[in-house]
């Protein structure tokens, strides 16, 4: 079995890694590092949980550790883009920790908050830059940022950031970085979209991929519950109070559901946070950081985090409603059994959803265990349709119609008292 050892990786980097407690790269490591290391473009299908920042952050470091230095004001000449805050940060450490011993400057931005503790470390010098690209597109029309010196740039979460809607701020972005570069790209998922993308920006890549796309982890036990969704509550602070002893990460379909959740756990006295797009930056940070440091137990979250949060030794993820598209559900389960660690997926299902546990099966090749005897069994077997406004009657839809500003003719009544005739 491979070692870190044998990556050829320098002593500043080796030392950090068993600080960390690293000792055998996964798949996705062994095969990106030493091509990274060569100066090599590299397109890299993994999905979620396989160690993929550490595969781009360890070489790039090494990399930019051993160049020719220029005297002055440090330039960025790596810039790491990725679709969320919470990835970004995340990346951002990661590159923190790994380069710890090295003389390297690395700094996030990213939108949601004021700009100007992430402009006061710009101007400081950056070797490093990781962003969401609002943010970047934004600094760099204010003059803030060139990325006139980039040797390398890293497409982290490819495929999320074509389902957000950024793929024009990728291509804006790729005219301005200079064409002589290395580029790493990633994606969990390979549509055509991705493919093409990847053919107009890589220059003859070395591709790694471990695992087939949408399949989830063998190290993740995974369960289904089939209930009516007016129990989802209840079941869920059974499943806590009996089943699960540690932290648990639980994935809603909406902010409104999610910020339900929080309030009908809270008035259980079960500590919980809410993390989704409508909260701001400060708010979804010291949610994520409450329940790193198990200050929370639960912590909800919707799909816009699904990629964006990295704990280390997650156990528990719970999908509250199953998602309708499949390769969500590998992306939601994929935050527990990261990097061949153990992982639990608890699903609940109602009869609506049926049709979406069925499309995961398909899509992952995996049968989920039912769990048959629960105090909460599926008793509605119809799909629930959404209310719909009642229509007022003609009489009284004519009635709510807007008058006229100006009638220039008496109404029907004025102009005669006399009984009208049936029309034959």
């Amino acid at each position: 079995m491979t070692t870190f050892k044998e990556l050829q990786l320098i002593e500043p980097i080796q030392k950090a890694l068993e600080a960390q407690g690293y000792e055998t790269p996964t798949p996705i490591q062994q095969q990106a590092i030493p091509h990274v290391l060569q100066g090599k473009d590299l397109f890299g299908c993994a999905q979620t949980g396989t160690g993929k920042t550490a595969a781009f952050a360890i070489p790039i470091l090494q990399q930019l550790a051993l160049r020719e230095t220029e005297k002055g004001k440090r330039k960025i000449s790596t810039l790491i883009l990725t679709p969320t805050r919470e990835l970004a940060t995340q990346i951002e450490e990661n590159f923190q920790e790994y380069g710890k011993n090295l003389d390297l400057r690395t700094a996030v931005i990213f939108g949601g908050v004021n700009q100007n503790n992430q402009v006061k470390r710009l101007q400081n010098g950056v070797d490093i830059l990781v962003a969401t690209p609002g943010r970047l597109l934004d600094l760099i029309s204010q003059k803030y940022i060139s990325l006139a010196h980039i040797e390398i740039f890293v497409l982290d979460e490819a495929d999320r950031m074509l389902d957000m809607g950024f793929i024009h701020d990728v291509k804006k972005l790729l005219t301005i970085i200079p064409k002589k570069r290395q580029t790493l790209f990633f994606s969990a998922t390979m549509p055509d979209s991705i493919l093409s993308l990847a053919n107009s920006i890589l220059t003859n890549p070395v591709k790694v991929e471990v695992t087939p796309a949408s399949t989830t982890a063998e190290t993740i036990k995974q369960s289904v519950y089939f209930i009516d969704k007016d129990n989802k509550n209840l079941l869920l602070l059974d499943n806590l109070r009996k089943d699960i002893d540690d932290s648990v990460l639980v994935f809603t379909r909406t902010k409104h559901g999610a910020d339900k959740i929080v309030k009908f756990l809270e008035k259980n006295n079960v500590k919980s946070a809410a993390i989704h797009g409508n909260k701001s930056q400060n708010a979804r940070q010291r949610a994520l950081d409450n329940f790193k440091t198990k200050e929370i137990k639960v912590l909800v979250a919707t799909d816009i985090a699904a990629r964006g949060i990295d704990i280390d030794n997650l156990l528990y993820v719970i999908n509250y409603d199953l998602p309708n598209i499949p390769e969500t559900y590998v992306h939601r389960i994929g935050r527990s059994g990261r990097a061949g660690a153990k992982g639990i997926a608890i699903s609940y299902c109602n009869y609506e959803e049926k049709a979406y546990l069925k499309d995961i099966q398909k899509i992952t090749g995996i049968q989920v265990p039912v769990i048959e005897n629960h105090p909460y069994p599926m008793e509605v077997f119809v799909v629930e349709k959404k209310e719909q406004k009642a229509r007022p009657p003609r009489s009284q839809q004519a009635s709510n119609k807007p008058k006229e500003k100006v009638s220039q003719k008496p109404k029907s009544s004025e102009r005669s008292n006399k009984p009208k005739r049936n029309r034959i």
